[in-house]
């Protein structure tokens, strides 16, 4: 299972009313990259592809592909906005190390 807080799901809200018709939620995935080897990437979402699990939190689908989702499973993703940062902030419990950029993680 991966997990939204409150402030994610707001901000998934309203980047998805602001988007194309038809996007009502946010794909979560893992590719490899970045000097720990692998990296999240996100991107809007209108539909789920065969093999996808889908989360809904209040009215906002997460999607996340069959390959991502041993890797995210546990995973409860934030937004946060401070004077030093604003994004999504992933606490996953299945990172083994992260990277001192913070892009990029290791089992």
């Amino acid at each position: 299972m991966v997990a939204l807080t409150d402030a994610a799901t707001t901000v998934i809200k309203r980047l998805v009313a602001g988007s194309k018709e038809g996007v009502d939620g946010l794909r979560i995935m893992v590719e490899h990259g970045g000097c720990s080897g692998l990296q999240y990437m996100l991107g809007l979402e209108s539909r789920a592809d065969p093999g996808d699990e889908v989360y809904e939190f209040d009215g906002v689908r997460v999607y996340v592909d069959a390959h991502s989702l041993p890797i995210v499973h546990g995973m409860q993703v934030d937004f946060v906005e401070t004077l030093e940062q604003s994004g999504f902030v992933f606490d996953n419990p299945n990172v083994g190390d992260v990277c001192s950029c913070g892009k990029s993680f290791g089992g």
